[in-house]
C-alpha cells in the first residue's frame, strides 16, 4: 500500500483512524523561510507544531514510535535548537523519549560569525513501554571483527557480537547537497540512509508507516525497499509530483496509480 495524499497534512490526519500507524518517519519546516513554508513568529510556530504531534500521537499505535528529525529556528541571527523547544510536546502527551540522535555531516553552509552548523538531531519516541527494536536490522560492522577475549571462561571467543556493532546514536552521513546521487530540486532532502536505519529498526515488514512532511518522497522510498507500507501527505504540488514519481520508479507500477 502507497498512499500518497496532496494537501495540508495537519487537515488530513485528521482522516486518517486512532492508532492505526505503526512508525512516523519525518522531517517538519524548521520555520526558516524555505521555499515550501511561510514563516511565522515562534510562538505560532509552536502552536502549530503542537497539533501536528497531538494528531500523530492519536494515530500511532500502542507500541509504535514517532522518529522526528529536526534542526535550528533561527531568528535575528540567534540560534534555537528545534529538538529543544518540541520535546515537550510529545512527553506531555505521554510520549516515552528513547534517544536523542546526532545526524552529523561534512558539509554545509559556511557562517562567518559563528561555527557552521554540522549536526542536526533525531528524536525518537515510542507510545508505551513496549515497542520494537530490530538491532540485528542495523547494526554495522565491528571496529576490530576479529578480536577475542584473551582471559578468562570466554578466552578465545569473539568480543563483539559477529552481526556487528550498535551503530549508536550519533550517525555520520552524508547530507543531499549538490551532486550527490539522490538530490532532487527539493532543498532540504534528508537521505535514503537515515530512514532505511530508522525503518529497519522500529518497524517490521508490511507495516504501515507515515511522513506528514514527505517532500521528495525520500520515506515512501526506503518504504518500498524495505517492504513496508507508506502514507506520505505533501502540500506543495511540485514536491508531491517528485515524490510521486520516485515512488512510482521505484516500485515500478504506473504512475496513474500513483494519484
Amino acid at each position: 500500500m502507497y498512499d500518497l495524499m496532496k494537501g495540508d497534512c495537519l487537515e488530513l490526519m485528521k482522516q486518517i483512524p486512532d492508532e492505526s500507524v505503526d512508525l512516523f518517519v519525518s522531517s517538519p519546516p524548521y520555520n526558516i523561510g524555505k521555499p515550501y513554508e511561510k514563516r511565522s513568529s515562534a510562538n505560532d510556530y509552536l502552536l502549530w507544531h503542537k497539533q501536528i504531534v497531538i494528531q500523530a500521537e492519536r494515530v500511532l499505535r500502542d507500541g509504535g514510535a514517532i522518529a522526528w528529525q529536526v534542526g535550528n529556528y533561527i531568528e535575528k541571527g540567534s540560534v534555537f535548537p528545534i529538538d529543544c523547544m518540541v520535546f515537550g510536546q510529545f512527553t506531555d502527551l505521554g510520549l516515552r523519549p528513547r534517544n536523542r540522535i546526532i545526524w552529523t555531516f561534512g558539509h554545509g553552509l559556511h557562517c562567518s560569525k559563528r561555527y557552521s552548523g554540522r549536526h542536526e538531531t533525531i528524536l525518537l519516541f515510542t507510545k508505551g513501554d513496549k515497542y520494537l527494536f530490530n538491532l540485528d536490522a542495523v547494526r554495522v560492522p565491528q571496529k576490530f571483527p576479529g578480536k577475542r577475549h584473551y582471559k578468562g571462561p570466554k578466552k578465545g571467543q569473539l568480543s563483539g557480537n559477529p552481526l556487528g556493532k550498535n551503530p549508536g546514536d550519533v550517525w555520520d552521513i552524508s547530507n543531499v547537497k549538490n551532486n550527490h546521487p539522490e538530490k532532487t530540486p527539493h532543498p532540504c532532502q534528508f537521505p535514503e540512509a537515515i530512514a532505511e536505519r530508522l525503518i529497519l529498526s522500529l518497524s517490521n515488514e508490511g507495516d504501515v508507516v507515515i511522513d506528514p512532511f514527505m517532500g521528495s518522497g525520500t520515506t515512501g522510498v526506503a518504504c518500498v525497499n524495505t517492504g513496508r507500507n507508506f502514507i506520505g501527505v505533501e502540500m506543495d504540488a511540485g514536491y508531491f509530483k517528485i515524490a510521486r514519481d520516485r515512488i512510482g520508479d521505484t516500485v515500478s507500477v504506473p504512475k496513474e496509480l500513483m494519484q
